[in-house]
């Protein structure tokens, strides 16, 4: 008995050293996401049709279709491994958030996995009408009035998919499913960083609604953090 005691400890304690191991190697990928040339001009918006929501912004919000900062930098980038990634992973028991408010989509672009479980709030006096268009998903098409509890859903496959109100034609979005857990949404710096990546070979893609995608290929070999830019051309 103590036998089989000590072999089920060393055995134990062998499976934690690979885990350790495992986590100890695991490297990762940053970097900033750009564009250089001439981009669309974000357009103003004109929301007098629903005063309460007008009323909520100082000056007039513009469109999201191109938002770029300083230096170029590239907001609502879409990061993610799209070759390479050999380890499986159940979706997060967490649900997405995509949230109306101001009649905008907050955030612009909504990133989750495919299976995950997508909660949508409206937080606005006024309705919404909540309409994915994709592909290669099921299509819904769902009424939200204010006050009503959040609608949920889940996407099966991976998609790109753009998001509508048909209420509010300027409230346009995109719900970006992924197959991966391992994405990144770039902010007003345009910065991103994909972490936990186990040794390999990987190819990196950033995808903007607008000018399309761009890929890189890098070669995890350790703890280390690969420096990966990405520069888009304007149309």
């Amino acid at each position: 008995m103590k036998t089989r005691q000590f072999i089920a400890s060393v055995l134990a304690s062998f499976a934690g050293l690979i885990i350790a191991s495992s986590a100890w190697c695991a490297g990762g990928v940053s970097g900033k996401v750009t564009v250089t040339g001439q981009v669309s001009k974000a357009k103003v918006i004109n929301m007098s049709s629903e005063p309460g929501c007008a009323k909520m912004y100082t000056t007039p919000p513009t469109s999201e279709d191109v938002v770029t900062g300083q230096g170029g930098a590239l907001e609502n980038v879409v990061v993610y491994i799209s070759a390479g990634d050999s380890t499986e992973s159940t979706p997060p028991s967490q649900p997405a958030k995509l949230v109306q408010k101001g009649c905008r989509f907050d955030h612009h672009i909504t990133a989750m996995q495919a299976g995950q479980e997508i909660e949508i709030i409206n937080t606005d006096s006024t309705s919404h009408n909540i309409h994915p268009i994709p592909t290669s998903n099921r299509e819904w098409n769902k009424a939200q009035p204010p006050g009503t509890p959040p609608i949920e859903e889940k996407f099966a496959r991976e998609e790109f998919i753009p998001v509508k109100c048909n209420i509010h034609p300027w409230m346009r979005g995109y719900i970006a499913v992924m197959k991966t857990s391992h994405y990144a949404v770039t902010g007003a710096d345009g910065s991103f960083s994909l972490n936990n990546l186990p040794p390999g070979k990987y190819t990196i893609t950033a995808w903007q609604e607008t000018l399309g995608k761009l890929t890189q290929e890098v070669t995890i070999t350790g703890n280390e953090t690969a420096p990966i830019n990405f520069n888009f051309t304007g149309k």
